[in-house]
């Protein structure tokens, strides 16, 4: 993208904001029908027509609780919402269901600040977007007269299942299904989506990987025959994943809200910039970085984290996006992930939202699995930087933290951690950083306490959650209870069968 001097001619006051496909600039919606839609007709990704802009200063939004602050961002950009609309769709997303009333938490290890982005139901940063998604959608479902029932078709890495099985369990007139790759998720992610309760919730894991769970939930909503088929029978597809721009955008707020409490805080000066350090497989979460930047937010450099899956640092380096590569199984299995959906919105906008070239260069993506942007397209990533961390090097960072600081992050905060640590060595650059801390430690147990001590590799899953409570000092959270409970009532009807 641009600097910001070359943007503002796109920005505009608020307005109504329409959103059109990167693979045709000529397909016009309402932010409404996108979010009911998910996936555009063509294939392509729904994207702000014009970037819009915050109607307040970081200063005038410091003191606002998040709640606020996500109103003043969301409204910038689902424009077709009204404000008893889209206030009420926030009180019901951000409510009890998050154990901190602050529900990003942003807390300082030594130099570097964590927003904590797993106090919801799901305990992972996906609960801050798909709390608020099946909201969203009823709304808008309304708001088009819509009489089918939504079917939301969701491929998962392991975090997103459970949160939009959660967010949409017995909403009225939806039903979810949800892709998993069976060995490619941890135990706790697979027994989470498992044990979800809802008459209308499904879950169907898949012989093969996220890639392939999410090309074949595209090739659905691709597949117009089938479109026909349903809408016959009074159904149609919408998904829960990030291609949903009503995914995207309420993620976009979180970024806005670290910045005003650094501001609060006194950790900052009113127009200094930080870093935000994102660890990412999907693109969507550091996507709604660069949003926030656009917006408005001071930050100077979105640093994209990898695991050993780096296809996307390889991106930044090279400018070529080649997922012709080994895929390989790690500790943080959310980012275990070769084709980045999300990054074709940013495709589009360093093209110069030329729908043709981002339409071609992901067709050349699906015949030959890799594409090249032109130098041009490159010179306009300056904005990002990139690193990966092995798996050696993410137990490293879970081990070094606890013991120099006794605070306990997950595989995924780890990797973003030591791609953190690893830039401002490599760089100088002391610009203070955000990292985006996307799970509980509690998610990846085994992972997380093998690294704090090797001894705990041999242990059994459950038996070190209470220890990870001991060291961590943080309590156990009601979702892992919730699957104790429900293994304990397993166990107990096997029995009386037997």
């Amino acid at each position: 993208m641009p600097g910001r001097e070359l943007q503002d001619h796109r920005r505009v006051e608020q307005m109504d904001l329409y959103y059109k496909s990167t693979r045709n600039s000529n397909l016009k919606v309402t932010a409404s029908e996108a979010i009911l839609k998910g996936l555009a007709p063509d294939g392509g990704l729904f994207v702000p027509e014009k970037l819009p802009v915050l109607g307040k200063s970081m200063e005038e939004l410091k003191d606002l609780n998040y709640q606020d602050t996500a109103y003043e961002v969301m409204k910038c950009f689902l424009t077709d919402f009204t404000e008893e609309e889209l206030r009420n769709c926030i009180e019901k997303a951000y409510d009890s269901k998050f154990d901190d009333e602050a529900i990003a938490p942003l807390v300082k290890v030594e130099d570097t600040y964590y927003l904590e982005l797993f106090h919801g139901a799901t305990i992972a940063f996906k609960d801050m977007a798909l709390s608020i998604l099946p909201h969203l959608m009823t709304t808008s479902a309304k708001k088009n007269q819509v009489k089918n029932e939504i079917v939301i078709l969701t491929a998962t890495s392991g975090d997103t299942g459970k949160a939009a099985m959660a967010g949409f369990a017995d909403v009225e007139g939806t039903r979810i299904i949800v892709f998993y790759p069976k060995n490619g998720v941890s135990k706790v992610q697979e027994l989470q989506m498992r044990t979800q309760k809802g008459a209308n919730v499904d879950v169907v894991a898949i012989h093969g990987n996220f890639d392939n769970a999410q090309s074949g939930v595209k090739q659905m909503f691709e597949d117009q025959e089938l479109a026909k088929e349903l809408a016959d029978k009074g159904y149609q597809f919408s998904s829960a994943n990030s291609i949903n721009i009503g995914r995207l955008v309420p993620q976009v707020a979180y970024y806005v809200y670290a910045y005003t409490k650094l501001l609060a805080n006194g950790e900052i000066k009113d127009g200094e910039k930080i870093n935000v350090v994102v660890p990412t497989g999907n693109f969507g979460n550091i996507l709604a970085a660069y949003y926030a930047k656009n917006l408005g937010v001071p930050i100077a450099k979105l640093i994209c984290a990898s695991n050993d899956n780096k296809v996307l640092y390889d991106f930044f380096q090279t400018g070529t996006y080649d997922k012709n590569r080994e895929f390989v199984l790690t500790t943080s299995p959310s980012m275990d992930i070769l084709i980045s959906s999300n990054l074709e919105r940013l495709i589009y906008l360093i093209c110069g939202e030329d729908s043709e070239k981002t339409k071609e260069l992901m067709e050349e993506l699906k015949t030959t699995g890799k594409y090249t942007i032109t130098p041009e397209m490159k010179e306009k990533l300056a904005d990002f930087a990139a690193g990966y961390s092995t798996e050696e090097e993410t137990a490293e960072s879970i081990h070094d933290t606890y013991q120099k600081t006794g605070y306990v992050m997950d595989t995924h905060t780890a990797v973003a951690a030591h791609v953190c640590g690893q830039y401002r060595a490599k760089s100088g650059d002391q610009t203070k950083c955000v990292i985006a801390s996307t799970a509980s430690p509690y998610k990846f147990v085994k992972s997380v306490m093998s690294a704090i001590d090797a001894e705990n590799a041999n242990a059994d899953e459950f038996d070190l959650l209470p220890k990870l409570q001991e060291v961590s000092g943080v309590p156990m959270p009601q979702a892992i209870k919730d699957i104790l409970d429900a293994i304990d009532r397993f166990v107990y009807f096997e029995n009386r069968k037997k």
